[in-house]
């Protein structure tokens, strides 16, 4: 299992728009992500420093593996 790097909820963001999410909206310090393909909408924390547990469960959620995710940040 690959080691994630420490990294705040607008990098996690745009990882996932190269894997191709879009901005759909944000609430206060939530951002919503959303993909049309294989229909995803995801809610990613505008915080500086994302848990690791939440940074996984965001990848789980996407339906990329660590190794993909790790590729695009």
């Amino acid at each position: 299992m690959s080691t994630l790097p420490p990294l705040s909820g607008r990098e996690c963001v745009r990882a996932l728009q190269k894997a191709g999410f879009i901005l759909k909206r944000q609430k206060g310090s939530h951002i919503i992500l959303r993909r049309q393909q294989l229909f995803t909408q995801l809610v990613v924390p505008d915080h500086r420093e994302l848990d690791r547990g939440t940074l996984r469960a965001i990848i789980r959620q996407s339906g990329l593996s660590v190794d993909e995710f790790r590729g695009l940040i």
